[in-house]
């Protein structure tokens, strides 16, 4: 499941700060664009190294929702918040399966062997 969600995360990383150059064309200012993506960037970023804790998998669930709110900013991000939202649920949902057949995979090879 790790790989997965980072995965997603590392490509959300990019899409943050491409989305955070288009929003500095609109009338917020700078400073507040690279505030707002910086902090996203870099809880992507942190995140990725964090998913075997207690909680990480909500707080990449919060970065999913700012992620699909940011299309109130560059409307392009309401289909992308949604394209990473499904991205994230598909490297949960079958990041766990793919840990379950491994670990099935290496207790019969273990019982094999002994």
């Amino acid at each position: 499941m790790r790989t997965l969600c980072a995965s997603t995360l590392i490509g959300e990383f990019f899409v943050i700060g491409f989305a955070g150059l288009v929003a500095m064309k609109g009338d917020l200012g700078q400073a507040a664009v690279w505030t707002v993506c910086g902090i996203a960037m870099l809880l992507s970023v942190l995140l990725c190294g964090m998913l075997s804790r207690p909680g990480a998998v909500q707080i990449g669930w919060a970065l999913q929702i700012g992620l699909v709110l940011s299309g109130f900013v560059v409307p392009m991000m309401f289909f992308l918040g949604a394209v990473f939202a499904a991205l994230w649920w598909c490297s949960i949902h079958y990041g766990r399966r793919i840990d379950d057949v491994k670990a099935r995979w290496a207790a019969a090879q273990s019982e094999a062997s002994a």
